[in-house]
C-alpha cells in the first residue's frame, strides 16, 4: 500500500519510545494526545512541562503541532506531530482568560464535558442534560476566537446539539461511534451526526472495544461496515479516526478517568461492573502499528485510495486548517 497521510485524533497512553515507534511504524503523522482529564490549571501546566521534556528526548520521532502546516511538516520529515488536547474543561477552572493562555501553550482541542456535568455543559452520563451553560457560551465564543477546537465526545445529546448551533466554527466529536452500531451512551445518535456533518464538523471513529458492536470480538469487517454506513449518513468528507488508544496504563488511570474527584469510592460510568478494568484488545488493532490494517479493510470494503486517505487523515488535516 502506498504511503498515505494518517492522523489519529485521540490517544491517552503512558508515553515512551516504544509507543512513539509504534506510531511511526503504523504510518501516523499526527496524534491528538490527552494532556488533562480532571486536572486543574496548575496540574495541567505540569503535564505540559512533561511533554516539553518528551519533545527534547524524542526529537527524532515527535514534534509539537501548533498549526495544520506543522502536521504537513511532520509528514514530510517522517515524524509524528503531537496535538495537545483536554478531555474536560477543568484546566480553565472558572476563568475564560485561561482559554487563550492554554492556546498560547499549544492546546488546540478541548472537550466541554467529560461524562458528567461541567461548568460548560452536561456529560453523556448525566440523567438530565440542561445544555450549554451561560459560561459555556462565553467559552465557546473564546475558543472560536483563538482557534481551539470544541470537542463533544463525552457530552450529552442536548449539549452537543447546542454546541453545534452556538459555535461559529465547526466542532468535532474526536472519538465516538454511531449508536446505531453499538447502543451505548457514549456513542452518538443519527440526529447528532447529521447536524455535525451539516455544520462542517467531523466524527472520529473510536476503536475502544466498549464503543464497538460485540466489544473486543468486533471484527474488522464489522468496523468497516460501520464506517460505510456512517459515510452514507454523513458524507465522506466528515469522518476520520479517533482511536481512543490507552496503552501501557495501570488500572489506577482508568479509575482517574472514570471518577476524577467526583466519588469517594470507585464508580464505573460505563455502567457495568465488568467495565471496571481495561477491556481486551481487538485482534486486528492492538496499537498504532495496526493502522494499516484499517486502511486495508476499508479498501476491501470498496473505498478507493483517495477515499481511504480522507478517512485515515486527510479530512482531519482539512478540518485543522480551518480550525487551529
Amino acid at each position: 500500500m502506498a504511503k498515505m497521510l494518517m492522523i489519529d485524533n485521540l490517544q491517552y497512553s503512558n508515553w515512551n519510545q516504544e509507543i512513539f515507534e509504534q506510531m511511526h511504524y503504523g504510518g501516523l503523522c499526527a496524534v491528538h494526545v490527552t494532556i488533562a482529564y480532571h486536572e486543574n490549571c496548575h496540574e495541567t501546566l505540569i503535564n505540559i512541562g512533561a511533554w516539553n521534556r518528551l519533545f527534547q528526548q524524542h526529537a527524532d520521532l515527535i514534534m509539537p503541532v501548533r498549526t495544520a502546516a506543522d502536521i504537513e511538516l511532520a509528514y514530510t520529515e517522517n515524524k509524528i506531530g503531537i496535538i495537545f488536547g483536554f478531555q474536560n474543561c477543568s484546566p480553565i477552572e472558572n476563568n475564560v482568560d485561561l482559554v487563550e493562555i492554554f492556546h498560547q501553550l499549544g492546546v488546540r482541542i478541548m472537550q466541554l464535558t467529560y461524562n458528567k456535568q461541567s461548568l460548560l455543559g452536561a456529560g453523556c452520563y448525566e440523567n438530565t442534560d440542561s445544555g450549554i451553560s451561560s459560561f459555556g457560551k462565553v467559552v465557546i465564543e473564546e475558543m472560536n476566537r483563538v482557534g481551539m477546537v470544541i470537542d463533544m465526545s463525552h457530552s450529552g445529546e442536548t449539549s452537543t446539539l447546542q454546541a453545534i448551533e452556538i459555535s461559529q466554527r465547526p466542532i468535532c466529536i474526536s472519538h465516538a461511534n454511531p449508536n446505531f452500531f453499538a447502543p451505548v451512551k457514549r456513542n452518538k445518535s443519527r440526529r447528532v451526526l447529521s447536524a455535525l456533518a451539516e455544520s462542517g464538523g467531523l466524527l472520529g471513529f473510536s476503536l475502544y472495544p466498549l464503543h464497538l458492536k460485540n466489544g473486543p470480538n468486533c471484527t474488522l469487517e464489522q468496523f468497516c461496515n460501520m464506517v460505510a454506513d456512517t459515510v452514507e449518513l454523513m458524507g465522506i468528507e466528515y469522518v476520520g479516526m479517533g482511536s481512543d488508544l490507552c496503552l501501557n496504563q495501570p488500572s489506577s488511570v482508568l479509575e482517574w478517568m472514570r471518577n476524577g474527584r467526583w466519588f469517594k469510592q470507585i464508580h464505573n460510568d460505563e455502567t457495568a461492573s465488568s467495565n471496571a478494568a481495561w477491556p481486551d484488545s481487538l485482534t486486528w488493532f492492538n496499537n498504532s502499528s495496526d493502522f494499516p490494517n484499517i486502511a486495508s479493510g476499508l479498501q476491501k470494503k470498496g473505498f478507493n485510495d483517495q477515499e481511504v486517505e480522507k478517512i485515515m487523515g486527510r479530512n482531519w488535516l482539512r478540518f485543522f486548517e480551518q480550525s487551529f
